[in-house]
């Protein structure tokens, strides 16, 4: 008998993979959106329930979060079904370093105080969740992740961002291997505990080596420009986005990974995609290597 995933926010980054590593496996998908109506009636007869709603842009979390986390739980509390949600890194606040189960909840931002307080709503409430905790997500189809937002907003110029300094170590998760982690988990609940915090090791690179793998793919000199956190400043008081993002300009010049042992136990033989292509996932499909602009060095660092 097939199994059934509601897959919540389908069209997003995580909704939209997760419906695809389900289906694969062999689930039986359903998809909710902001515009469905009643989710515990959605959820009726569904085992898992994946969580991809996310206000867009940071937009109202004070009270969007809390919103969704009620219904998710209402909808869960209904259907007996396994909450997944893909965590992040906010709840650790300031504390660079390898980042796993283990390592304390001190959030320094309001962002991450939502989240710890979001994740305490569900272990509260009994039903059994999966924490998939990632570093930032990157999404081959460019559904709004930072590699298209942010690092490669310019990479028909020949630049690339760094929101920090370059040789800082990040964690990413490509959306397509947390969405196949998330089926193994799935398949396996009945075998896990009421809450689980799973860290997902993903990938960890620096910018700087994002640059270098550019170069060699593209046979072309890329510079790397800093982010213009100054005038995220300024906006701050006129541009609610601008404000959101200010606040986690920590995360960039803190060099983090994400631990791999708990993960490596649980969902034996992994295997990620390979690194140079979660790199190259940014690249326009349309990018050309003969009309991007040249520049005299190999790794030029714009101040």
């Amino acid at each position: 008998m097939k199994q059934t995933v509601l897959i919540l926010g389908g069209s997003g980054k995580i909704g939209s993979h997760a419906t695809d590593a389900f289906w694969d496996a062999g689930w039986e998908i359903r998809q909710y959106d902001r515009k469905s109506g009643d989710m515990v009636k959605a959820a009726q007869g569904a085992d898992v329930i994946v969580n991809g709603l996310n206000p867009p842009a940071y937009h109202n979390w004070e009270r969007s979060i809390p919103a969704i986390t009620s219904q998710v739980i209402a909808a869960a509390k209904a259907s007996r079904a396994t909450v997944i949600i893909p965590g992040n890194i906010y709840n650790y606040g300031d504390q660079p370093g390898v980042l796993d189960e283990n390592t304390p909840q001190t959030a320094t931002t309001r962002k991450g105080r939502i989240r710890i307080a979001m994740e305490e709503s569900y272990r509260a409430a009994g039903v059994q969740t999966i924490i998939l905790r990632a570093g930032n997500f990157i999404d081959p189809a460019g559904n709004k992740d930072i590699m298209r937002m942010l690092m490669m907003r310019e990479i028909k110029k020949g630049k690339i961002t760094a929101a920090g300094d370059p040789e800082t170590l990040l964690a990413y998760a490509y959306v397509p291997d947390w969405a196949r982690a998330a089926v193994k988990l799935a398949n396996k609940r009945a075998a896990l505990s009421l809450f689980e915090d799973i860290p997902f090791p993903g990938h960890a690179f620096t910018t700087a080596e994002l640059q270098r793998c550019i170069a060699r793919h593209t046979g072309q000199d890329i510079k790397i420009n800093r982010f213009p956190w100054w005038a995220m400043t300024l906006l701050g008081p006129f541009w609610e986005l601008a404000r959101e993002m200010r606040e986690m300009r920590y995360l960039y010049a803190m060099p983090h990974k994400i631990g791999s042992t708990k993960f490596d136990q649980l969902v034996p033989g992994f295997e990620p995609t390979d690194l140079e292509e979660v790199m190259l996932a940014g690249l326009p499909r349309d990018i050309n290597p003969d009309k991007m602009v040249r520049t005299s060095g190999q790794a030029i660092i714009a101040q």
